[in-house]
């Protein structure tokens, strides 16, 4: 069943109103919805909707709700993941496999080793990942596109580390401590047993981390981890680091 994203204002107790004109085109054009068809509505904040369409136009489709329930595909903790940019286009398969596995958040981050230098024009590439982002929500069913948010430097990142309950960065150099490691520690009670519900996760660019940035890292408090005996690509470590995270908190 096909799926789309509204804001709450277009939500009333029994229709809702979708003006936006891409969705309006795919509906029409693509899907070739009709009066009649069943969508599904989120409204990007805590409720999802079934509703059937009354009417379509260009201009806009009225829906009647049939159904309202609290999302039901969305993990309960938080997690940002902080990437350091890499090539080409991996930056969209990153968006796209984080997206499907939970994340909330991610930050594009200049980096030491960062190789793409160009900072002009990059908001372009946000609006693509934005994009990338809204398409793998509706192919997995989340409640909320993750937010895809403008790039940062490696300053700018470390200033937004304190706002959150558990720090990781997986680390090629580290070789005993795993994320399994790492979280059980925090949830057992060793650093005052609170269950984080904000982590951020930190992952290199294709030339990892400075060793700079690493000593910088562990300094701030951040948790230096192992992904595994081998070492990852940077397209591979963002999904990877999420899929243990979801798989230790939210099974």
């Amino acid at each position: 069943m096909s799926r789309f994203f509204v804001k709450e204002r277009d939500i009333g107790d029994s229709e809702i109103v979708i003006t936006d004109s891409g969705d309006l085109r795919h509906m029409r054009k693509v899907l070739r919805l009709k009066p009649g068809d069943e969508v599904e509505v989120s409204d990007s904040a805590k409720w999802e909707y079934r509703a059937v369409i009354e009417e379509i136009s260009d201009d806009s489709a009225v829906l009647r709700i049939t159904d309202k329930q609290a999302f039901a595909r969305e993990p309960r903790i938080q997690v940002t993941l902080f990437q350091g940019v890499p090539k080409a286009s991996k930056m969209d398969e990153i968006v796209q496999k984080c997206t499907e596995l939970g994340v909330s958040e991610i930050y594009p981050v200049f980096m030491d080793r960062t190789v793409v230098v160009e900072k002009d024009g990059f908001g372009k590439k946000i609006a693509r990942w934005r994009k990338v982002a809204a398409e793998a929500v509706k192919q997995c069913r989340r409640g909320r596109i993750p937010e895809v948010g403008e790039q940062l430097s490696f300053g700018q990142m470390t200033g937004m580390l304190s706002d959150f309950d558990k720090v990781i960065f997986p680390y090629e150099n580290e070789t005993g401590r795993t994320i399994k490691d790492s979280l059980r520690e925090t949830v057992s009670g060793e650093n005052g047993g609170c269950r984080p519900e904000r982590i951020a996760v930190i992952i290199g660019p294709e030339g990892g981390f400075s060793d700079g940035e690493a000593r910088a890292l562990k300094e701030l408090g951040a948790d230096c981890v192992s992904l595994g005996k081998t070492v990852l690509r940077t397209e591979t470590a963002g999904p990877a680091a999420l899929a243990m995270i979801m798989y230790e908190l939210e099974l």
